[in-house]
């Protein structure tokens, strides 16, 4: 569940030109509700919190989170790239 690997996403940091490779829910998790801008919390940012609560209760698996991860980065206007490995 929540340990569950996925396909890495590569987003941008808040400090320009620094990447960050996400690879499981537990990490999508601490990104959204560390260090995701306030200002760029909409629906698709919701959504991806959710995912990452039902994935800890088995209701969703991480696919489904790593997919609302992609739609809450692109919302927020946050570079993200999905395949291999930057940085």
């Amino acid at each position: 569940m929540a340990d569950d690997h996925f396909d890495v996403v590569t987003i941008e940091t808040e400090q320009p030109g620094r990447l960050l490779n996400v690879t499981n829910t537990r990490q999508v998790a601490e990104r959204l509700t560390g260090a995701w801008p306030a200002a760029h919390r909409g629906t698709a940012y919701t959504r991806a919190i959710k995912a990452c609560m039902d994935n800890f209760s088995g209701k969703k698996n991480s696919q489904a989170v790593r997919q609302a991860f992609i739609e809450a980065a692109q919302e927020a206007n946050i570079f993200v790239r999905e395949g291999p490995r930057l940085g």
